[in-house]
């Protein structure tokens, strides 16, 4: 038996969430078993968890899109017992059993070995947030942005994949900007190494087809008013990743900057990336990232406090990532 967070739906039709003792047995098929170290808390868990919107296809469900840890058994011969392991999207947590327990019985297919330089708790620190800005910052780059092109907007700065994307650029040399609704948070966006900060409120009503030529590419997590503001203000030529719609998923926009412009928008898809991408992702994440801004971006709690969490994550009150140490007390 171990701990998890198990999701219900009650009569009425709202999801329960709640530590549960599990029983191995009554895990999903997969053919490896893995001891999980730390899972995190995402957008898309927290939408999961507060049943804002039917993120679970299935119930019950253990919530959790991501984990890192060790296997303890394996019927694929590209893993053993003893390694590390990291896995990202693939429906987890969704509709099939999540990171946010002691234990978990996956496809092999879905697995990433953790790569030299990372132990488990700084994969999960990056966790799907990073491993989504990561490539993003590969989308861009794939596409002739380079630190010399101009400065780059992050929006959505504060929270999981901006705080890591600002992170990851300005490692690479980019000039970075950040849009946030907290200025508060300024000083830490700096830390990470934003050079301006911008009010999302600028960007978050409607605004005209075609504006002011501002910034060379955007990492965008935002959606809706946002991105059509963002691609509105790109420079000729230039790229947007949009991986997100913390705003909504609509996408109030012109033709006009993709036609007397050529911008490109660039959709960022992280549950289904094919392997050699998200190799190759993890691979820079482990060689880019500074350690140092890593941990000051992270936030450690348990399995029982997860769900009181998620709540405030969907309202914009948690700053970058949130890890949960599956060795704590629930």
């Amino acid at each position: 038996m171990f701990e998890a967070l198990l999701l219900t739906k009650a009569e009425d039709g709202t999801t329960q969430a709640a530590v549960t003792s599990i029983d191995e047995a009554q895990l999903p098929g997969g053919e490896v078993l893995i001891d999980v170290a730390y899972s995190t808390v995402n957008y898309k868990d927290a939408l999961a968890i507060t049943g804002k919107s039917p993120v679970v296809r299935k119930f019950p469900m253990v919530p959790g899109i991501d984990l890192a840890g060790t296997v303890l058994e394996s019927s694929d011969a590209r893993f053993r017992p003893g390694d590390a392991v990291v896995l990202n999207g693939w429906g987890v947590g969704e509709t099939h059993w999540g990171g946010l327990a002691r234990k978990a019985r996956v496809k092999a297919d879905w697995l990433v070995p953790i790569p030299r330089g990372l132990d488990a708790r700084q994969a999960m620190a990056i966790g799907t947030a990073g491993y989504t800005a990561m490539l993003c910052v590969m989308a861009l780059q794939n596409h002739g942005v380079t630190a010399a092109t101009g400065p780059v907007l992050v929006t959505g700065a504060n929270g999981g994949v901006g705080t890591i994307a600002i992170a990851l650029l300005a490692k690479l040399g980019f000039e970075v900007h950040a849009s946030t609704g907290r200025p508060q948070e300024a000083a830490h966006l700096q830390r990470l190494g934003a050079k301006e900060i911008i009010d999302r409120a600028t960007l978050s009503e409607p605004g005209k087809p075609l504006q002011k030529e501002r910034w060379a590419a955007a990492v965008d997590s935002v959606g809706s008013h946002t991105l059509a503001n963002v691609c509105a203000s790109l420079k000729y030529g230039g790229t947007v990743a949009a991986c997100g719609l913390a705003q909504g998923m609509d996408f109030p926009a012109s033709v006009a900057p993709f036609i007397l412009r050529g911008i490109t928008l660039a959709g960022i898809d992280s549950v289904h990336a094919p392997q050699t991408r998200r190799l190759a992702a993890w691979q820079l994440l482990a060689m880019e990232l500074p350690r140092d801004l890593l941990d000051a971006n992270t936030e450690t709690i348990g399995l029982g406090a997860v769900a009181g969490l998620a709540p405030r994550l969907l309202a914009g009150q948690v700053r970058g990532r949130v890890l949960v140490d599956l060795a704590r007390a629930p």
